[in-house]
């Protein structure tokens, strides 16, 4: 996507400025140049010098270490160009080529024939950074490629939510004051029911530039940072104030600049959106509770109906009367042992068995199931994820064991583990009590885990995870690239599989870049000796493109849905047959 000028504005530099945090801090750069300078300096000292020392009572020659200092200031030449990638490769090829004169004035002028090893090492220096600069381009090109994707909602141009995440996070290592505002525009539906999806993106399109270039005129008074999360939601990172008034205001602004007629292909739209925002350090200061606020407040104001509203986010909105409801039947569930699972089977590309993941459900009291995506943010917020967690696991560790031929199978049972249980001080002693009492293999259970557990704690999550696998177990991310996704983190954990997220999958029949972008993710996880598995399938054409770009693993509707434990029976007893 070929970038206009308005989107290289105060978002492309917010961006731009983010990326450059995380890269290597100048000081470096003049302690290794400084370094060198003190080790070519000893170079020629030490080559010139006549003097001895006593070394561990053996008599040495001064002049002998000018080997030792001449590498010493070859691996500052190399670490700069490693560090500070073109900037280091120009300026460490300039040092070298600056030294050649000299050394061949010595050689020819003075007949000085000890400055020949130095040329020859100064040559070979210059091959190995020129090879060195030339793969790490190719490495950060092809990084840069992917983070873009990565950050970049790609209808629109604008950032998405890990985007988001990540200014939230400097922000509040800076300890600035921002407020997160969601915003989701209403009945938004309904133009793509009559009028089509293609008119609905260009209407989405029209609204990120709108608001695009409402930020970068910074006309509003305060930093501005527009986003992206998905479909008709978008959201703002508002920053440089500390007024609450300033927040509205700017809130307003935004809302008047949607509210002004759209036209698309000679017809008129007239748009309003619900806006909701919680402000951080007032409300909390981490990341993952900000998101959820805001969500929450978006929830409630949407309750009111339609037209345009804002509502600032009270931990009174935590307590809707809903929520408090799933929460009573979490609680009885889980109490009574009443909380059910299903298990999705995931398949090879030759559809062979690989194994099932576990999915909590939860049966309401006229006995419909409630969607998880009502009652798991519940548990989250309420800290009960843990224990459905657990649940889901014993249940369906037993119920595969139980199976007739189980100590023959080797499918794989994979279970979602929260950041939050995954945490918690006892976790090893449940999965190791699970295991014994259930008889099923540690080396058959997968632990699926997101990039996020990383933010927080990076160690501690690294030892647990350094505990799971020396149990057996294996180790999956999950939901990769939707979150935090960080090729550094990614290459930290030492994980087994990579699962791409059906985000992904769903948009590889729009066009051939989101077929390239999986393609990539998969060749990524080749390259770090992962398998890769792709969820959401819901098409043979989808099959059939994963196959072809190497994809190890699929899962989704198009060969199996998630299937109660009867039906698991069946399906293992076919395959027994």
């Amino acid at each position: 996507m070929v970038k206009t000028k308005a989107e290289k504005g105060n978002i492309e530099n917010t961006l731009r400025k983010i990326s450059i945090k995380r890269e290597t801090p100048k000081s470096a750069f003049i302690l290794l140049v400084l370094l060198y300078a003190i080790a070519y300096y000893m170079v020629i000292a030490s080559s010139r010098s006549q003097a001895t020392v006593n070394l561990f009572g053996v008599t040495l020659e001064v002049s002998a270490f000018t080997g030792v200092f001449a590498s010493l200031s070859n691996i500052c030449i190399i670490c700069l160009v490693l560090l500070f990638r073109r900037v280091g490769f120009i300026f460490s090829l300039g040092l070298l080529l600056f030294q050649f004169p000299g050394m061949l004035s010595n050689i020819i002028r003075l007949q000085n024939y000890r400055n020949i090893p130095g040329v020859f090492s100064n040559l070979l220096v210059m091959i190995a950074i020129t090879v060195i600069y030339i793969g790490n381009r190719r490495i950060t090109l092809y990084q840069n490629s992917i983070r873009d994707q990565a950050v970049t909602d790609r209808l629109t141009g604008l950032p998405n939510r890990f985007a988001c995440g990540e200014l939230m996070q400097d922000l509040i290592k800076a300890s600035q004051k921002f407020a997160l505002v969601t915003v989701d525009v209403n009945n938004f539906k309904s133009i793509n029911d009559t009028m089509g999806h293609d008119t609905g993106d260009n209407v989405l399109r029209e609204i990120a530039n709108r608001w695009r270039t409402l930020a970068d005129s910074k006309k509003t008074g305060t930093s501005d940072f527009v986003g992206r999360f998905s479909a008709d939601e978008f959201y703002l990172v508002i920053s440089g104030t500390d007024s609450s008034e300033a927040y509205k205001r700017t809130i307003e602004a935004y809302k008047d600049e949607l509210e002004r007629k759209i036209t698309v292909d000679d017809c008129d739209y007239y748009l309003t959106a619900c806006f909701s925002y919680t402000i951080c350090p007032d409300d909390s200061d981490v990341i993952e509770n900000l998101f959820l606020f805001a969500d929450s407040a978006l929830h409630e104001v949407k309750k009111k109906g339609s037209g345009s509203r804002i509502l600032r986010f009270t931990h009174n909105v935590l307590n809707s009367e809903r929520d408090l409801e799933l929460e009573r039947k979490i609680r009885a569930a889980l109490n009574r042992n009443k909380l059910l699972f299903n298990l999705q089977p995931q398949f090879d590309m030759d559809h062979k068995l690989r194994g099932f993941e576990a999915l909590a459900r939860l049966k309401d009291d006229d006995g419909s199931f409630i969607s998880p995506v009502e009652f798991i943010p519940v548990a989250e917020k309420t800290g009960l994820i843990d224990r459905i967690d657990l649940s889901v696991f014993e249940n369906a560790a037993a119920f595969l064991s139980s199976l007739p031929n189980a100590d023959k199978h080797d499918f794989l049972l994979s279970i979602n583990v929260s950041v939050r249980h995954l945490m918690k001080n006892n976790f090893m002693e449940e999965m190791r009590r699970v295991v014994s009492e259930t008889n099923f293999p540690p080396q058959r259970i997968e632990i699926e885990i997101t990039e996020s557990i990383m933010i927080d704690s990076a160690e501690k999550a690294l030892w647990r995870i350094d505990e799971i696998k020396k149990m057996g177990m294996q180790i999956a991310i999950d939901d990769f690239g939707t979150g935090f996704s960080s090729l550094s983190y990614l290459n930290s954990i030492p994980s087994d599989l990579l699962k791409i997220d059906k985000a992904f999958i769903d948009k590889m029949d729009e066009n051939d870049s989101s077929k390239q972008y999986v393609s990539m993710i998969i060749s990524l996880g080749h390259i770090l000796n992962l398998k890769v598995i792709s969820e959401g399938v819901e098409s043979q054409k989808q099959v059939d493109e994963l196959k072809a770009i190497g994809c190890d693993y699929i899962q989704g509707y198009v060969w199996g849905r998630p299937l109660p434990p009867d039906d698991v029976a069946k399906l293992v007893d076919s395959i027994d047959s």
